[in-house]
């Protein structure tokens, strides 16, 4: 199950977050600060996108300069995760162009419906990018 998902940038200002489990707000403020000086301080080379944390895992990857961090539990299947935000980027590129920072900031309404789309309870709920952005597409007729 994914716990938390956090797109963070270099500096560390978090510019989406979803939480599927509970947290006191001075906690997930803790924890935003904790996966960015863990993730952020990994060599991109020669470490691999899978980082213990807590009594979870961390599965990022970096995308130009936004870090992409799912907190899944140990037994779930880290490749999948990865394939997973993979996705989430191309959903957010085919409707951006090339999408970088200003995007998610300026329509964090759109990102969050696509978000929405992909999981569900902590849970991957699509996988297919084109019934995703279909279904974006329907959200985005009814405006």
């Amino acid at each position: 199950m994914i716990r938390f998902i956090l797109v963070q940038n270099r500096q560390g200002k978090t510019r989406l977050e979803k939480w599927y489990s509970s947290y006191a707000e001075q906690e997930r403020q803790k924890l935003k600060a904790e996966v960015h000086r863990t993730v952020a301080s990994r060599d991109q080379k020669h470490q691999s996108n899978f980082v213990e944390f807590h009594n979870h895992r961390i599965v990022y990857r970096r995308y130009a300069g936004l870090f992409f961090c799912f907190c899944i539990d140990t037994n779930d299947n880290e490749l999948s995760m990865l394939e997973a935000i993979h996705l989430f980027v191309e959903v957010l590129d085919a409707y951006h162009g090339n999408v970088c920072e200003l995007d998610l900031v300026f329509n964090f309404y759109w990102v969050y419906a696509a978000l929405d789309e992909m999981f569900l309870a902590g849970e991957i709920q699509e996988t297919s990018r084109s019934v995703i952005l279909s279904r974006m597409d329907q959200l985005g007729n009814l405006e």
